[in-house]
């Protein structure tokens, strides 16, 4: 008779609480610097706090969330110098996973790049001229597409890490679409990265995917600098 594993419901109360806050975060329902108390955060995910205190750690570690000596937690500020650190970050780890996805990817592999592409693009023609960055529907096909790219990478941390590296540019993303007056159009970008990958044409992919990251940090950027000169805390 097979054993049924028991389930650890501490360990998956935290997951949830970390999933659910970390969404929140990213998706800027918590202004950059707000401070972060986890009765009130308790409340609102029902959740206790002790898988509250294990995601706002796991948070910290990934840049989300800062932790204050002997005052708790508060969502990371943004500021044009973590956004150019963040890109400099980026580069080096999104160009390789995709290096190296391009170079071990399949059929099947090609398939879903193939089809998260599709998808997005008939997100993006549905929104028009809206600003697509603040749309959910878009946000988690844009993700999609991205992690695609690196889903046949061979090393499990560098997919880790873009994953992770995603979610902190994503926040970047919404907080500048909110701020600023003409939206970015996106999707010529991510048809030409499309047509290079699934064409296997490394070079050029690479080179687009590095433009691609560095024309979000100047925008970003630009936008910090227009609003509140250094950054948002």
């Amino acid at each position: 008779m097979k054993t049924v594993e028991p389930i650890d419901i501490g360990a998956s109360l935290a997951e949830r609480a970390y999933r659910d806050l970390r969404q929140a975060i990213v998706r800027g329902e918590f202004e950059p610097g707000a401070r972060l108390r986890v009765d009130e955060l308790a409340r609102r995910f029902s959740v206790s706090s002790s898988p509250l205190r294990e995601a706002l750690n796991r948070l910290s570690e990934q840049g989300l969330v800062r932790i204050l000596e002997n005052r708790g937690f508060r969502v990371a500020p943004l500021t044009a110098a973590g956004v150019s650190d963040l890109a400099r970050v980026r580069l080096l780890v999104e160009c390789e996973a995709l290096r190296d996805s391009m170079r071990h990817g399949d059929d099947a592999w090609e398939a879903q790049v193939v089809a998260a592409g599709h998808a997005l693009g008939l997100s993006e023609r549905r929104l028009g001229n809206e600003a697509r960055a603040l749309d959910d529907d878009w946000s988690a096909r844009h993700r999609s597409f991205h992690l695609a790219l690196y889903a046949a990478c061979t090393s499990p941390l560098l997919r880790e890490l873009a994953d992770v590296l995603f979610d902190n540019a994503e926040r970047y993303r919404r907080w500048a679409a909110r701020h600023r007056p003409v939206p970015r159009r996106k999707h010529d970008e991510h048809q030409q990265l499309l047509n290079a990958v699934i064409g296997r044409e490394e070079e050029k992919a690479i080179a687009l995917l590095r433009t691609h990251i560095t024309r979000t940090e100047q925008l970003v950027a630009a936008t910090l600098h227009g609003v509140s000169g250094d950054g948002v805390q």
